[in-house]
């Protein structure tokens, strides 16, 4: 025993290391293109329009993506398992809604952003325990729960509606204040960013959620908590949802019963277009919050070009067909270069 151990470990470690740095290789490239479309898209804008980049414009652009991104890092980890959560914008909506409640009936701001995270907390645990420990299908268990959440928010807001007349100045002024062009919300999202990326690289149940979404039954052989882990996932994803429900509040000051219809499908694009592959067990929190800031950017874009906002859609979903084709060849390409090294040490 003592003779072939040492022989196999050369055999296997390379292999994974070697195919480690080179996944992580074509995710960093994918990143720096989408950051490089951005850029470009940001110039020629500036250049057609002088007042784009102005204090005011930087600060709408950032405000613009802070929901998205909040709501697109959350995501990411549901999708990084070989999962998705459908159910994000009907959670929006209602944790918006119970937190302008809250505050008009002369609630505190912090119990009241609180309250909104519990509320997502819940649904996610709701979504998690589903599709973790009754096995069901992820798409059909918050799409079941994106209408029952819908559902039980048209009922509890009715015909009412939470204004900023509604809601404490300081709440209303946090939602548009900044430090000069960057808004406390970009700051706040962007920490939340920095520590959703920080513990999914540098803890070990961050990265037992990029095993168990390449291959589910390996993790499970290995000894990974899977349905904890998918648990996991869905409760933090459902707790982010709750706070852009309540940044959401804070950043517009209106929230009504439509308030995030259909906001799952632009999240769900975010974080593919951002290199986040649909079938688990790839991509970053960095590369979906440069989604979410290259679609919103779409939005600011086209108006300042002088073109009509109809095209926003169906460039978006250009971005995200284009997404998917790239992250398909990128798959056959990595899995080609994986299969030859492998051959090589073998």
């Amino acid at each position: 025993m003592t003779a072939t151990t040492p022989q196999e470990a050369p055999v296997t470690e390379p292999a994974e290391s070697g195919g480690t740095r080179l996944v992580d290789r074509v995710l960093r490239m994918r990143e720096l293109a989408i950051l490089a479309v951005f850029l470009v898209m940001i110039a020629v804008t500036q250049a057609g329009n002088s007042d784009f980049l102005s204090a005011q414009g930087i600060k709408d652009l950032l405000l613009n993506a802070t929901i998205l991104v909040l709501v697109a890092t959350g995501q990411s980890l549901v999708v990084i398992t070989r999962n998705v959560d459908l159910s994000v914008g009907s959670t929006l909506g209602i944790s918006a809604f119970a937190a302008g409640l809250c505050l008009d009936n002369g609630g505190d701001p912090v119990v009241a952003v609180l309250l909104a995270v519990l509320l997502g907390v819940g649904f996610g645990l709701l979504n998690g325990a589903l599709v973790s420990f009754g096995q069901v299908p992820a798409l059909v268990v918050t799409l079941g729960t994106l209408y029952i959440i819908r559902g039980i928010d048209s009922i509890w807001v009715g015909s009412r509606q939470i204004t900023a007349a509604d809601l404490p100045g300081g709440f209303v002024d946090f939602g548009s204040g900044g430090i000069g062009a960057v808004p406390y919300l970009a700051l706040l999202a962007l920490a939340v960013l920095v520590a959703t990326a920080s513990y999914l690289k540098q803890y070990r149940s961050g990265r037992e959620l990029y095993a168990l979404g390449s291959n589910p039954e390996a993790a499970r052989l290995a000894g990974i908590p899977v349905r904890k882990r998918i648990l996991a996932a869905y409760t933090f994803c459902g707790g982010l949802a709750g706070l852009a429900g309540a940044l959401y509040l804070a950043r517009f000051g209106n929230v009504d019963s439509s308030t995030g219809n259909g906001y799952e499908l632009t999240v769900v694009s975010a974080v593919v277009v951002g290199g986040v592959v649909f079938t688990g067990g790839s991509g970053s929190v960095h590369g979906a919050a440069l989604g979410a800031l290259l679609l919103t950017s779409v939005n600011s874009v086209l108006p300042a070009l002088g073109v009509s906002s109809v095209w926003v859609l169906a460039i978006n979903g250009i971005l995200l067909v284009l997404a998917i084709a790239v992250d398909r060849i990128v798959a056959l390409r990595v899995a080609t270069a994986l299969k030859k090294r492998n051959a090589r040490h073998a």
